[in-house]
């Protein structure tokens, strides 16, 4: 990433930061045990959890730190967030919605639509991560979850698939991942895989520094 772009996230980041936390500090937080929770579109709110429940923040809200144990995160259109953090459930980001810090998931998918900005990282252990035209500026990282970089796409920071720990209880055999950086995808940051993995690049991608695996240039058919 050159010095110029970076001065614009960072910029952008502390801007939106900023905004999201004054907006917040006037706003309730809402949490539940059981049962799921909604933020209207376009309202403002604190903190918002659940512990066992689906979290969702309607079009054009704007919260703090969104989280919870059991139950699938879902930000819809041109919402912004601080932060998202679940244990057991998906996470899926609409078009043109923000995420100020990063994504933590566990056993979850995490899947970013079209314009969607991610300023921090992503991570999971279990769950695929799609990248829908989407950009993220703190890296991917997991450790059995396949990965598709969609044309459109922008990841700085690279990718970072972690070693399966001895002793876990995976239920059965170790799966190779699949890794695929498709045509029209922009990837900065090493690729460091610590296992075996399926990395597929398309021809007219640059590939960054990579360690672990050779990657494999394919053509859509």
């Amino acid at each position: 990433m050159n010095y110029v772009t970076r001065c614009v996230l960072t910029l952008g980041f502390a801007m939106g930061a900023v905004l999201l936390g004054d907006a917040a500090r006037a706003a309730d937080s809402i949490s539940k045990v059981n049962g799921s929770v909604r933020v209207e579109p376009g309202q403002q709110a604190g903190d918002v959890s659940s512990v066992n429940g689906s979290v969702t923040i309607g079009a054009g809200a704007t919260v703090e730190d969104v989280e919870t144990v059991n139950g699938a995160l879902r930000i819809e259109d041109r919402a912004t967030v601080r932060s998202l953090e679940t244990v057991n459930g998906s996470v899926t980001i609409g078009d043109g919605a923000r995420v100020l810090q990063g994504i933590d998931a566990v056993n979850g998918s995490l899947t970013l639509r079209r314009g969607a900005a991610v300023d921090g990282g992503m991570e999971n252990v279990n769950g695929s991560i799609l990248l829908d035209g989407a950009q993220v500026a703190g890296g991917i990282e997991t450790v059995n979850g396949d990965i598709r970089l969609a044309s459109g796409s922008r990841l700085a920071g690279g990718i970072h698939v972690r070693e399966r720990k001895t002793g876990w209880n995976w239920g059965g055999e170790p799966r190779r991942l699949k890794i695929t950086i498709e045509d029209g995808a922009v990837v900065e940051g090493p690729l460091h895989f610590e296992r075996e993995v399926d990395l597929y690049v398309a021809p007219g991608v640059t590939v960054p520094p990579v360690t672990g695996v050779p990657p494999q240039r394919y053509t859509l058919q």
